[in-house]
């Protein structure tokens, strides 16, 4: 993709890697479907590093300007998925 991803400065090298992995997620339920096991995973590893509300809507924001994927929407479908295995998400 040719956008960068958002990350802080004051993050260790392993938790811009899992943020990193949390977005490449969001990206593979837009582009073919992700596990929605993998893509919980990943959120639940997201939100121990960036534990604020605030914070996640801006950081989330900031991806979802430069990409055009919502992390918002694909973790929403992924915590109502009643039972779906891969979570599959349309670009607006």
């Amino acid at each position: 993709m040719e956008y960068q991803y958002p990350i802080e400065i004051d993050w260790s090298t392993n938790e811009i890697v899992d943020v990193i992995k949390f977005f490449e997620c969001v990206e593979k339920g837009y582009e073919k479907g992700i596990d929605r096991e993998e893509l919980m995973k990943a959120y639940r590893r997201f939100k121990e590093i960036v534990p604020g509300k605030a914070q996640e809507k801006k950081i989330c924001a900031e991806f979802e300007e430069t990409s055009g994927f919502s992390p918002y929407l694909t973790v929403k479908a992924g915590k109502e998925s009643n039972g779906l295995k891969i979570i599959k998400m349309k670009k607006r």
